[in-house]
Parts: structure tokens; sequence; C-alpha cells
């Protein structure tokens, strides 16, 4: 029988556990990984355990057990599709098209697949437009359809964008759009609407909300429709309103822990970077008019478009907050007090940041991903070059990262290394 010093020693040994990745910017819907040991070098084949061709799109990856859940989207047969693969190999087990329609106007930058799908480990759910409906549909891991529902109307120049949130029994859409813009919870287990509240502002966004328990209750933030509005996710009924900073939003909230604080940004017509408190209730003003009035829920805010980005959401890492402009400047500051403690050029950036063992991937649209340790000065662990331009956000999972190309995805990771437990 072995010595309690050499079981403590075989325990500390065997690999972490891995942390399933379900939904848009992972377990916990704000781009941070529990996980130790996340590759910080590769490239375009060095660390690529494989890569499988994909069709069009900008969702990111999910993952959940051995199977992995991505969307495309093939304009010559005006099909978008769920596919599942197999984590090991990268082989593609199946692929179900969901809609078929003509392909929608869209901005240049977005895609006719945007939506990361979810999971909660038995269905997996998906959204996508139908001409002018939103289309939300459901699939069990074999890839049959287990219902499909339209839960209301979306039209924008921009394209279509919303990810699934899963919340209890509810899979939880925003349907901000040109139009009568709307939130709605659809039954996870029938697709039936539970709920379905309007929006004020009628104004296209494409932020998905952030669910936390919050001053005592449950609270859905979302920015967009020219506002900033915590909900409760269970019925619909709004917690607390504001109207501003700005009119358009596509880059999801984070939230610290250490500071207490969501961090809000976003940049269109004006670029705004916020720490806001989530202690408000009810219709709390309007500060798209005079944004640098104080104002109760605000605790620190900037101007400045060089510190806030508008498509790619940021991240909450320790002490710090860090975030990058759409033009490509990442900014690290002090989560608090939203002091800058630096700034660099990394690189015109869409893909949302993520966070692992302590770092902070940043991931430009030409494939470079900058791995950096947050702090007072700027510290570069690697750069690595992927070889093919990049949009979508990264997935974090066993050890590996999932990296979704214009062409391809990639598994990154360490040849050799050993497989998490389960």
């Amino acid at each position: 029988m072995k010595s309690l010093p050499a079981l403590i020693l075989a325990f500390c040994a065997l690999p972490a556990i891995a942390e399933n990745w379900p939904g848009w910017r992972g377990p916990r819907g704000d781009g941070t990984s529990s996980e130790k040991n996340v590759p910080v070098k590769w490239s375009g084949t060095e660390n690529v355990l494989w890569k499988t061709p994909l069709a069009g799109g900008h969702a990111s990856p999910i993952v959940w057990g051995d199977r992995i859940f991505i969307v495309g989207a093939v304009a010559e047969t005006e099909g978008r599709s769920l596919l599942c693969l197999d984590k090991q190999s990268g082989k593609v087990l199946w692929e179900q098209t969901v809609v078929k329609s003509p392909m929608e106007k869209k901005h240049r930058e977005n895609s006719h697949a945007s939506s990361t799908p979810a999971t909660d480990g038995k269905l997996i759910y998906v959204a996508f437009l139908d001409v002018q409906e939103m289309v939300v549909a459901a699939y069990d891991f074999s890839g049959k359809q287990q219902w499909l529902a339209r839960p209301g109307a979306f039209k924008s120049v921009h394209g279509f964008c919303t990810s699934p949130v899963l919340h209890g029994d509810k899979v939880i859409v925003n349907g901000d759009h040109d139009g009568d813009s709307y939130l709605a919870a659809l039954d996870k287990h029938t697709g039936k609407t539970l709920w379905k509240v309007p929006r004020a502002n009628k104004t296209r966004s494409y932020c998905v909300p952030l669910i936390r328990q919050l001053s005592g209750r449950t609270q859905m933030i979302l920015s967009g429709d020219k506002s900033l509005a915590s909900y409760d996710p269970n019925t619909g009924k709004q917690h607390w309103y504001f109207k501003g900073p700005t009119e358009q939003y596509v880059a999801s909230l984070v939230y610290s822990e250490r500071a207490d604080l969501l961090f809000l940004t976003a940049g269109f017509p004006q670029y705004h970077l916020l720490g806001v408190r989530h202690t408000g209730s009810g219709d709390l003003g309007d500060i798209y008019h005079q944004p640098q009035v104080e104002h109760p829920q605000v605790a620190w805010h900037h101007n400045k478009s060089s510190m806030a980005g508008y498509v790619p959401s940021p991240i909450s890492e320790g002490d710090y907050f860090l975030v990058t402009s759409d033009t490509g400047m990442a900014n690290c500051l002090v989560a608090k007090t939203g002091e800058l403690m630096w700034q660099q050029k990394l690189g015109r950036s869409h893909a949302s940041l993520v966070s692992a063992n302590g770092l902070v991937y940043f991931l430009n649209d030409d494939g470079v991903a900058f791995v950096v340790k947050p702090g007072k000065t700027y510290e570069l662990i690697a750069e690595n070059k992927l070889g093919e331009l990049t949009y979508a956000s990264p997935a974090i999972n066993d050890g590996k990262l999932y990296l979704r190309g214009d062409k391809h995805l990639f598994c990154i990771g360490t040849a050799g290394a050993k497989t998490a437990q389960r």
C-alpha cells in the first residue's frame, strides 16, 4: 500500500479536470477558463494537433465532452448548418441544415453564421436569420432536430447575430434590431415562448447578455438599444436601466469580483469604456447627452477611441481589466479605478479576449495571437502566427485552444499532453 505522501504526490500529478466550453465566451460567459495547461506557443504547423476545413462564419466553436459544435454558411446552397466534430480527430461526425433561405445583407465584417451555439450537454441550441425572422432551433447530440421556433422579427442593414444564452429551463435571445426590438426566453425542451419583453429604442445591437448573482438578485445585464439594462432572466422583469452612453453596441459585458464592477465597452458613434455598479433600481436617467456628468451607477468612465472596443468583448483578469479597440490598441487598466497601466498596438481585432492560468490571449484579424501577462507594464509571453485570417473568438477546453480561421478550425495543443480527467 502506498504511503500518504506518495498518494498525495500521485494525486497532484493527475491532469486538471477539463472544463466544458458550452456557449459564447465559455462556462461563465466572460472568456475565462479555469484550466492551467493551455498552450501559449503555436504557429500554422507547430502544436497544431489537427485542422478541419469549414464553411464560412464567425461563430465560435463550443465543446462538450468529446464533441465540438460549430455553425457555418454556404452561399452557393443558401444553407446555414450546425456541425458536430470529434474532439480528438477533428472529423465531422454529422451536419444538419437548420435554415435554407437567401443570404441576408450584412456588414462587410459580419458573416452569415455569426451566432455561437450553446449546449447544456443534452441539446444544442442555434440561432439564424430566415429572411426577416429569427429562427432558434434545438438538436440532440445525434443531430436530430427537437424543435424550431421563430420568436420574432429581425431586420438590420448589418446582418444577423444573436448567440443564445441558457439559464435554468430557458434559452434567452437578444432581438435588438431596426424594428420592434425585444428580448425573449424560450422553453429549452419545447421552444415555447416563456416571456418576451419589448425594448424601447428599436435599434440594432448584437450583445450577448451576462447573467450573474449580484446585489442579492439574479441579474441579466446587457448593453444595446441605446442603453444599459439589467433584467431578471426568470421573468424578463427589468431591475434597472439607464440610457446611453452611445447608440450601438456589440461587445458583451464582463464582471470583476475583486472590483465588484461590471465593465461596458462601446464604439459607435462615440467610444466609451465604463466601470458600472450593479446596485441600482428602476430608471436611472440619461447619460447619453451628458456622458461626462457624474452618475451614481458609473464608477469610472473613459471616452477615448484608443481605449474602447466596439466589436471585441473585453476581459477581467485578477486586479486588471483588459480591452482592445477594433483598430488594435490593447489596453490594461486597474479594474477598480479604471487607471490605465499600458497600451500596446497589436493589430486590428474582432475576436474577443480569453484568459487562462493568469494569461490573456489577444487574437487579431490576421491570425496573430499575443499571449500577455496582465500587470503594470506590458509583458509579452508569446506571439503566435496562425497563417489564416481570424474573426471568431477562441474556445478553451481540455488543455487545448480551438481557433476558427476563415477556412479551417484549428486544434492547438502540445503533442503528447495528457488528456484531462472527466
